[in-house]
Protein backbone atom coordinates (compact mmCIF):
# COMPACT_ATOMS: atom_id res chain seq x y z
CA UNK A 1 0.00 0.00 0.00
CA UNK A 2 1.37 3.48 -0.80
CA UNK A 3 0.25 4.67 2.70
CA UNK A 4 3.56 2.34 3.70
CA UNK A 5 5.60 4.80 2.30
CA UNK A 6 4.92 7.51 4.50
CA UNK A 7 7.80 8.97 6.57
CA UNK A 8 6.68 9.71 10.03
CA UNK A 9 7.63 13.46 9.58
CA UNK A 10 4.98 13.28 6.48
CA UNK A 11 2.46 12.04 8.74
CA UNK A 12 3.66 15.07 11.37
CA UNK A 13 3.30 17.42 8.91
CA UNK A 14 -0.13 16.60 7.98
CA UNK A 15 -0.94 16.37 11.77
CA UNK A 16 0.90 20.07 11.93
CA UNK A 17 -1.34 21.05 9.32
CA UNK A 18 -4.48 19.89 10.68
CA UNK A 19 -4.05 21.15 13.82
CA UNK A 20 -3.70 24.73 12.19
CA UNK A 21 -6.99 24.02 10.42
CA UNK A 22 -9.23 22.13 13.30
CA UNK A 23 -7.60 24.65 15.82
CA UNK A 24 -8.54 27.65 14.13
CA UNK A 25 -12.11 26.47 14.27
CA UNK A 26 -12.02 25.25 17.77
CA UNK A 27 -10.58 28.47 19.00
CA UNK A 28 -12.92 30.97 17.03
CA UNK A 29 -15.06 29.41 19.62
CA UNK A 30 -12.93 29.76 22.50
CA UNK A 31 -12.21 33.41 22.03
CA UNK A 32 -14.66 34.53 24.55
CA UNK A 33 -13.44 32.30 27.21
CA UNK A 34 -11.75 34.41 30.07
CA UNK A 35 -8.54 34.03 31.07
CA UNK A 36 -5.95 35.43 33.46
CA UNK A 37 -3.29 35.82 31.05
CA UNK A 38 -3.61 38.22 28.05
CA UNK A 39 -1.69 36.32 25.70
CA UNK A 40 -3.56 33.08 26.29
CA UNK A 41 -7.50 33.91 25.38
CA UNK A 42 -8.13 30.90 24.23
CA UNK A 43 -7.24 29.45 27.52
CA UNK A 44 -9.85 26.72 28.33
CA UNK A 45 -8.85 24.88 24.88
CA UNK A 46 -5.38 24.91 25.60
CA UNK A 47 -5.62 23.40 28.93
CA UNK A 48 -8.21 20.90 27.79
CA UNK A 49 -5.62 19.91 25.09
CA UNK A 50 -2.64 20.15 27.43
CA UNK A 51 -4.43 17.68 29.94
CA UNK A 52 -4.93 15.09 26.73
CA UNK A 53 -1.09 15.70 26.09
CA UNK A 54 -0.23 14.85 29.61
CA UNK A 55 -2.04 11.49 29.30
CA UNK A 56 -0.81 11.06 26.38
CA UNK A 57 2.89 11.27 27.51
CA UNK A 58 2.17 9.04 30.56
CA UNK A 59 0.68 6.43 28.77
CA UNK A 60 3.12 6.37 25.76
CA UNK A 61 6.35 8.46 26.01
CA UNK A 62 7.39 8.72 29.44
CA UNK A 63 7.67 5.29 29.65
CA UNK A 64 9.08 4.31 26.26
CA UNK A 65 11.68 7.23 27.30
CA UNK A 66 12.21 5.64 30.57
CA UNK A 67 13.16 2.10 28.98
CA UNK A 68 15.39 4.15 26.67
CA UNK A 69 17.10 5.82 29.16
CA UNK A 70 17.58 2.97 31.63
CA UNK A 71 19.00 0.30 28.82
CA UNK A 72 21.22 2.57 27.00
CA UNK A 73 24.70 3.74 28.51
CA UNK A 74 24.97 7.71 29.17
CA UNK A 75 28.37 8.29 26.91
CA UNK A 76 25.57 6.93 24.30
CA UNK A 77 22.75 9.16 24.88
CA UNK A 78 25.10 12.15 24.98
CA UNK A 79 26.40 10.61 21.31
CA UNK A 80 22.72 11.22 20.07
CA UNK A 81 21.93 14.59 21.40
CA UNK A 82 25.09 15.55 19.89
CA UNK A 83 24.08 14.05 16.51
CA UNK A 84 21.03 15.97 16.52
CA UNK A 85 22.26 18.89 17.61
CA UNK A 86 24.70 18.58 15.25
CA UNK A 87 21.80 18.42 12.43
CA UNK A 88 20.16 21.64 14.07
CA UNK A 89 22.96 23.38 14.02
CA UNK A 90 22.51 23.61 9.88
CA UNK A 91 18.70 24.82 9.99
CA UNK A 92 20.12 27.46 12.58
CA UNK A 93 22.53 28.76 10.37
CA UNK A 94 19.94 28.87 7.55
CA UNK A 95 17.77 30.84 9.85
CA UNK A 96 20.74 33.11 11.11
CA UNK A 97 21.40 33.54 7.42
CA UNK A 98 17.89 34.54 6.86
CA UNK A 99 18.02 36.83 10.11
CA UNK A 100 21.00 38.42 8.32
CA UNK A 101 23.25 37.95 11.07
CA UNK A 102 26.31 37.46 9.34
CA UNK A 103 28.35 36.00 12.74
CA UNK A 104 26.16 34.09 13.63
CA UNK A 105 25.93 32.07 10.17
CA UNK A 106 29.49 31.83 10.10
CA UNK A 107 29.51 30.15 13.42
CA UNK A 108 27.17 28.03 13.11
CA UNK A 109 28.26 27.38 9.62
CA UNK A 110 31.38 26.15 11.70
CA UNK A 111 29.71 24.56 14.14
CA UNK A 112 28.69 22.12 11.91
CA UNK A 113 31.27 21.56 9.19
CA UNK A 114 33.68 21.08 12.59
CA UNK A 115 31.51 18.45 14.39
CA UNK A 116 30.88 16.45 11.22
CA UNK A 117 34.14 16.22 10.29
CA UNK A 118 36.24 15.69 13.26
CA UNK A 119 33.75 14.23 15.80
CA UNK A 120 32.44 11.81 13.87
CA UNK A 121 29.05 13.05 12.20
CA UNK A 122 28.41 15.14 15.04
CA UNK A 123 28.24 12.58 17.75
CA UNK A 124 30.90 14.29 19.36
CA UNK A 125 30.65 18.09 19.90
CA UNK A 126 34.16 19.57 19.71
CA UNK A 127 32.89 22.94 18.17
CA UNK A 128 31.43 23.56 21.75
CA UNK A 129 34.73 22.70 23.09
CA UNK A 130 36.64 25.20 21.58
CA UNK A 131 34.14 27.71 22.45
CA UNK A 132 31.62 27.91 19.52
CA UNK A 133 28.24 28.18 21.13
CA UNK A 134 25.28 26.68 20.06
CA UNK A 135 21.99 29.24 19.38
CA UNK A 136 19.17 27.60 18.31
CA UNK A 137 17.23 29.37 16.03
CA UNK A 138 13.59 27.92 14.07
CA UNK A 139 11.39 29.77 11.50
CA UNK A 140 9.13 31.05 13.92
CA UNK A 141 12.16 32.96 15.53
CA UNK A 142 13.13 34.45 12.39
CA UNK A 143 10.24 35.50 11.47
CA UNK A 144 9.92 37.31 14.83
CA UNK A 145 13.22 38.62 14.00
CA UNK A 146 11.53 40.61 10.96
CA UNK A 147 8.47 41.94 13.15
CA UNK A 148 5.42 39.15 13.09
CA UNK A 149 3.96 38.65 16.09
CA UNK A 150 4.00 35.85 17.98
CA UNK A 151 -0.15 36.03 18.58
CA UNK A 152 -2.18 33.80 21.48
CA UNK A 153 -0.35 31.32 23.21
CA UNK A 154 -1.85 28.16 21.71
CA UNK A 155 -1.06 24.03 22.89
CA UNK A 156 -0.76 21.62 20.09
CA UNK A 157 -2.16 18.02 19.94
CA UNK A 158 0.83 15.81 20.78
CA UNK A 159 3.32 18.89 20.01
CA UNK A 160 2.47 20.42 22.94
CA UNK A 161 3.22 24.55 23.83
CA UNK A 162 3.33 26.64 20.82
CA UNK A 163 2.35 30.12 19.64
CA UNK A 164 -0.12 30.99 16.64
CA UNK A 165 2.85 32.20 14.62
CA UNK A 166 5.33 29.36 15.93
CA UNK A 167 2.26 26.70 14.71
CA UNK A 168 2.05 28.18 11.71
CA UNK A 169 5.68 28.04 10.70
CA UNK A 170 6.49 24.55 11.70
CA UNK A 171 5.93 23.01 8.55
CA UNK A 172 9.18 25.11 7.05
CA UNK A 173 10.58 24.01 10.38
CA UNK A 174 10.37 20.74 9.14
CA UNK A 175 11.07 21.16 5.56
CA UNK A 176 13.77 23.20 6.16
CA UNK A 177 15.70 20.63 8.60
CA UNK A 178 18.49 18.03 7.06
CA UNK A 179 16.61 14.80 8.48
CA UNK A 180 13.10 15.58 6.58
CA UNK A 181 15.47 15.18 3.37
CA UNK A 182 17.39 11.96 4.24
CA UNK A 183 16.87 8.67 2.20
CA UNK A 184 15.39 5.80 2.38
CA UNK A 185 12.40 6.84 4.50
CA UNK A 186 13.05 3.77 6.94
CA UNK A 187 15.80 5.08 7.94
CA UNK A 188 14.31 8.44 8.38
CA UNK A 189 11.69 7.03 10.11
CA UNK A 190 13.79 5.45 12.56
CA UNK A 191 15.56 8.75 13.14
CA UNK A 192 12.26 10.64 13.96
CA UNK A 193 11.91 8.21 16.33
CA UNK A 194 15.08 8.01 18.26
CA UNK A 195 15.15 11.46 18.02
CA UNK A 196 11.22 12.03 19.58
CA UNK A 197 12.62 9.17 22.66
CA UNK A 198 15.69 10.68 22.88
CA UNK A 199 14.75 14.53 23.70
CA UNK A 200 11.85 12.66 25.66
CA UNK A 201 14.71 10.69 27.89
CA UNK A 202 16.26 13.80 28.43
CA UNK A 203 13.49 16.00 29.91
CA UNK A 204 12.54 13.61 32.36
CA UNK A 205 14.08 15.25 34.99
CA UNK A 206 12.08 18.60 34.33
CA UNK A 207 9.00 16.77 34.05
CA UNK A 208 9.15 15.08 37.06
CA UNK A 209 10.36 18.25 39.05
CA UNK A 210 7.25 19.46 36.94
CA UNK A 211 4.80 16.80 38.25
CA UNK A 212 6.41 17.35 42.14
CA UNK A 213 5.63 20.40 42.11
CA UNK A 214 2.29 21.91 44.39
CA UNK A 215 1.82 24.97 41.32
CA UNK A 216 -0.27 25.17 38.37
CA UNK A 217 1.60 22.97 35.79
CA UNK A 218 -0.20 24.32 32.88
CA UNK A 219 0.16 27.66 34.00
CA UNK A 220 4.55 27.30 34.73
CA UNK A 221 4.88 25.43 31.49
CA UNK A 222 2.54 28.31 29.58
CA UNK A 223 4.63 31.48 31.42
CA UNK A 224 7.74 29.84 30.62
CA UNK A 225 7.24 29.43 27.30
CA UNK A 226 6.02 32.75 26.42
CA UNK A 227 8.91 33.84 28.54
CA UNK A 228 11.03 32.00 26.51
CA UNK A 229 9.94 32.92 22.92
CA UNK A 230 9.57 36.77 24.14
CA UNK A 231 13.33 36.43 25.02
CA UNK A 232 14.19 36.16 21.64
CA UNK A 233 11.38 38.73 20.40
CA UNK A 234 13.54 41.37 22.51
CA UNK A 235 16.82 39.83 21.27
CA UNK A 236 15.72 39.40 17.92
CA UNK A 237 17.38 43.07 16.84
CA UNK A 238 20.27 42.90 18.88
CA UNK A 239 23.70 41.19 18.14
CA UNK A 240 23.00 38.55 21.04
CA UNK A 241 19.67 37.22 19.26
CA UNK A 242 19.25 33.44 19.69
CA UNK A 243 19.71 32.41 23.28
CA UNK A 244 16.12 30.98 23.26
CA UNK A 245 15.64 27.32 22.78
CA UNK A 246 13.73 26.09 19.66
CA UNK A 247 9.82 25.34 19.78
CA UNK A 248 11.44 21.33 20.45
CA UNK A 249 12.57 21.97 24.05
Amino acid sequence: MRTSRFSLTSHLRIAGAATVLVGAGVLTGCASTQSSHPQDPFESYNRAMSTFNDNLDKAVLKPVATGYKDVVPSPLRTGVSNFFGNLDDLWTMVNFALQGNGEQTYVHMVRFTTNTVLGLGGLLDIASAMQLTREKQDFGLTLGHWGVQPGPYLVLPVLGPSTVRDAVSLPADWWGHPMDHMKPVSTRNSLAGLRIVNLRANLLGATDTLEAASLDRYALVRDFYLKRRDVGQKDANDDNAGRVESYDD
